[in-house]
């Protein structure tokens, strides 16, 4: 039989399908909206509905990739279960206190994150491990039985645990989780030393509570899944994609859905660094946009920026204003602003987002209730969106009640007609993406000019042409089936396990053999994690380490040379990390001591690599690729005019488009403005040249 992998891509409002003939790598896809009560129902619905589609049973699928953002909004909304925290006696104020910095630094009255766990429901342990990992104080086993009985007449779910430098030494902690596993096995329990094995208290801290905040819905929401497919008949292995770009067993993801935080971003900068592989084009900005949220990521070099951690619910981009996560994750800026972000009259100027009317109840259009006008509703006024086609048809647009609800919401009381605050709110919203993409690229010593914008989701290619003129960027790539591009990323990615231990320490002879201890013990612990997932051929080991100058407070993530654990490695490290700190910072000091802080390392096992279907330019031929013209606003004209619209699946390899245009696709339309042209290329991706503002 013809077997077939399968992706599954839960948004905040579309929850995208990918299905993947693994013989002729043919794709079908599937869209729908979110079901938020349950989001299993939507995946479980479009599954069904692709199978039938194309007759396929479900134990020809060999494979299931799987991305939700559960955790995340989870965390972000506050929905999770009452989680305690046992800690270290005298540490009980660690999440209360937080950072010194204050993220805007003038503003003597900022407001903090808002921790996860209340303060009441935080206990005190008596014991204390030095950061050599020395026990001064053994645990009190009767104390914690003690707390046991206060945790269980709070009617609690989940505990973290995370007691000082238990990243060194995790005795005690290991101790706290079998006593609970003894007396309460119907308790969740995270453990430091297993989430966050690194210092610096806060941070570590923090992780291990949203992990355990998180892993009692995580847990619930993952085993329906695997349940639901076993019931349908599939006998594989299902995997989910981890903040690190790496795909894992559901296993591991039940033990740490922390790591599934940006999961659904993370999936769409894979997808769009494949893209860039295809086309040779190593240098993107990925940019999705879909009905909730939009997500901007790094390539460069063909590898996607990482970060060693990162924030979840930010306030205004401002780093220190979320809760931090301190595991392996790709740099990705996710902000408020999708088609569903919802557009108001604040202090006489129209605001957009960051809140968004989601899949229920939706924008003005969907007629699902929604009474406040969105980003669709004013794409859907100004011509750029077919009221009749959106999801191909499957779902019919009301753009009389889009643009009464603008009217009455916006126009009217700023003194506007409904096309000019159609407008404001569609160049808002772009100018918000721009200022974001602004700070992953120019603030970060990147020129945009070099870089090419990679543009999905259902809603990212509409904009992505303003986008791209207002921080120019001279070229745009739009792959096609764009609106479910972050779940074919999901095929595209590894399996992947990140593991981390902190050891302070000079860079010099002395360490080799605590280093060949240390990753031969990191290197035994990742490759059994990753064979849970019944893999067949070699692991790839990846060694790395956050080093800094000695007396510096901030490390730089260095990719470590193959060491051979002798005398000879020292100078290769130090190479790799003044290369490191100068391609960062712009120069190095190589007479500087420096010193290792964290000891990180990756196993990866290689998927099966997808091959994309190269096809021929011969004799372009025009015909019947325009789908006819409508009224579509541009400002250029200060008006609408007749536009041609494009069918998308009509369109070769070879296929010139002039803007002004519309190209039309069942899960997303592309807007070509006036002066910029588009082509197909060989792999059905459209690649845009944008002519600068001011040209």
């Amino acid at each position: 039989m013809t077997s077939y992998r399968l992706a599954i891509d839960i948004g905040g409002t579309f929850t995208d399908l990918v299905l993947l003939n693994e013989e002729n790598q043919q794709i079908a896809i599937n869209k729908r909206l979110t079901t938020p009560w349950d989001p299993s129902v939507a995946a479980m619905d479009g599954v069904d509905d692709l199978l039938q589609e194309l007759n396929v049973d479900m134990a020809q699928v060999s494979q299931i990739v799987y991305a939700t953002t559960l955790a995340t909004n989870t965390v972000v909304e506050r929905k999770g279960e009452k989680t305690s925290l046992i800690i270290t006696s005298g540490f009980r104020d660690v999440l209360e206190i937080q950072r010194q910095k204050r993220y805007e630094f003038f503003d003597f009255y900022v407001d903090r994150p808002i921790s996860l766990v209340p303060r009441y429901h935080i206990w005190e342990v008596t014991e204390r491990v030095n950061a050599n990992g020395e026990v001064l104080r053994k645990l009190d086993v009767e104390q914690v039985r003690r707390i046991l009985a206060e945790i269980t007449a709070y009617e609690i779910k989940t505990v973290a645990v995370c007691l000082l430098h238990a990243y060194r030494n995790p005795e005690h902690e290991h101790v706290i989780r079998r006593v609970i596993q003894e007396q309460r096995p119907d308790l969740m329990v995270s453990i430091s030393s297993e989430v966050s094995p690194v210092f610096r208290e806060y941070e570590r801290t923090t992780t291990t509570v949203i992990n355990a905040y998180v892993m009692p819905v995580m847990k619930a929401h993952l085993e329906k899944i695997d349940d639901g497919f076993k019931n349908k008949g599939y006998c594989g292995n299902i995997y989910g994609m981890q903040s690190s770009g790496g795909i894992a067993s559901m296993e591991i993801l039940k033990k740490f859905p922390a790591r599934t935080i940006e999961s659904g971003p993370t999936a769409g900068v894979m997808g769009a660094a494949f893209f860039g592989k295809i086309v040779s084009c190593n240098n993107l900005i990925s940019f999705d946009m879909g009905g909730t949220t939009a997500k901007i990521g790094l390539i460069e070099g063909g590898k996607p920026e990482t970060t060693n951690e990162f924030e979840i619910n930010c306030v205004n981009l401002k780093k220190g204003s979320g809760l931090p996560i301190n595991i392996p994750a790709l740099e990705v800026i996710e902000i408020g602003a999708g088609g569903g972000s919802i557009a108001r009259v604040k202090m006489g100027l129209i605001s957009v987002g960051p809140d968004s009317a989601g899949a229920s109840p939706g924008p003005i259009c969907y007629q699902k209730g929604g009474i406040l006008p969105t980003v669709t509703d004013a794409n859907l006024v100004l011509g750029y969106l077919n009221p009749s086609y959106f999801l191909g048809g499957k779902m019919d647009l009301n753009k009389e009640a889009s643009g009464y609800g603008i009217e009455e919401k916006i126009a009217r009381p700023l003194g506007l007609t409904v096309t000019e605050a159609a407008w404001g709110i569609h160049e808002i919203i772009n100018n918000n993406m721009a200022s974001a993409t602004r700070l992953l690229s120019i603030e970060r010593g990147r020129d945009p000019r070099l870089f090419t914008l990679v543009a999905f989701g259902g809603a990212g290619p509409t904009h992505a042409t303003r986008i791209a003129k207002n921080i120019y960027i001279p070229k745009v790539i739009c792959p096609a089936r764009a609106g479910v591009a972050s779940a074919f990323g999901l095929l595209a990615a590894d399996i992947r396990f990140d593991l981390g231990r902190t050891l302070v320490t000079r860079i010099d002879e002395r360490i080799i053999g605590t280093l060949r201890e240390l990753y031969q013990e990191m290197e035994a612990a990742g490759k059994a994690i990753v064979q849970q997932a019944n893999v067949k051929g070699n692991l790839i080991i990846t060694r790395w380490a956050d080093m800094r100058y000695v007396g510096q407070g901030h490390e730089v993530a260095t990719i470590l040379p193959p060491l051979t654990f002798t005398p000879t490695d020292i100078s290769m490290m130090r190479k790799a990390f003044y290369e490191a700190y100068a391609n960062l910072y712009g120069c190095s000091d190589s007479a500087q001591p420096i010193e290792g802080v964290n000891w990180k390392l990756t196993v990866t096992h290689v998927t099966q690599q997808l091959l994309p279907k190269r096809n021929r330019i011969n004799n372009v031929s025009m015909k019947g690729v325009l789908k006819g013209k409508r009224k579509v606003y541009f400002p250029e004209f200060r008006d609408y005019i007749d536009c041609n619209i494009y069918d998308r699946y009509q369109l070769m390899p070879g296929a010139l488009i002039l803007g002004p245009a519309v190209v039309e696709e069942r899960e997303s339309t592309l807007v070509i403005p006036p002066g910029d042209s588009g082509q197909v290329d060989q792999y059905d991706n459209i690649i845009i040249e944008v002519k600068p503002l001011g040209a």
